[in-house]
């Protein structure tokens, strides 16, 4: 039978995840296979470790894809969002955790544009007078995949259910990041300049 590839693939990031140098014969052990036949799929450790993050990149891509995320209320989308993530959050703690991925320009131009796209719903939302106006996008932005990792990684150590998993995402996440009704006019957003350039959140 073909051995196949995302099966793999996710059990390598489920030791990946837990132990970052963990040697190759403890992954195919995982992935029910033989070194010989891990090192026939993939012809070294960094190369294993690449196509974890592109698995990883397209699955979160799926996700926004499911989710909608560029359409209607941006609150709602949010949602959508956790529920088509979550299934995959260990994915999203490996891209979270492993930082030699973005020495690969492909897998950095993946990410950009995924990062984009949360980024384009956060600018929404605020513009909508869904979400607060004093944090910026691209933070919340950070701050949302982060919290998603973070669920990958407590389901995997067993301190959440994957059936509590979205609801605790959402509820945790919206209760700092919605606007409130009450509040009265924000501080003027600060313009900061980083490597990227300028930051332009402003909604």
């Amino acid at each position: 039978m073909a051995t196949d590839r995302d099966t793999v693939l996710e059990a390598a990031v489920g030791v990946l995840s837990r132990r970052p140098t963990a040697h190759l014969d403890e992954i195919a052990r995982a992935a029910g296979i033989s070194r010989a036949t891990l090192h026939r799929l993939f012809p070294g450790r960094d190369a294993l470790i690449r196509e974890v993050g592109l698995l990883g990149l397209h699955r979160f891509a799926t996700a926004l894809d499911t989710a909608g995320v560029d359409q209607g209320d941006a609150e709602g989308a949010l949602r959508r969002l956790a529920d088509a993530a979550v299934p995959d959050a260990m994915l999203c703690a490996f891209l979270a955790g492993e930082n030699q991925l973005y020495a690969h320009d492909d897998i950095n131009d993946l990410w950009e544009v995924q990062i984009a796209r949360l980024h384009a719903l956060f600018l929404r939302g605020q513009q909508q007078g869904v979400f607060r106006i004093e944090l910026s996008a691209a933070w919340l932005s950070e701050a949302f995949f982060d919290l998603v990792a973070g669920v990958g990684w407590s389901i995997q150590e067993g301190r959440l259910a994957p059936r509590d998993a979205a609801f605790s995402l959402t509820e945790l996440f919206l209760g700092g990041a919605l606007r409130r009704p009450d509040a009265g006019t924000p501080a003027p957003p600060i313009h900061r300049t980083s490597d990227h350039g300028p930051d332009t959140d402003t909604p």
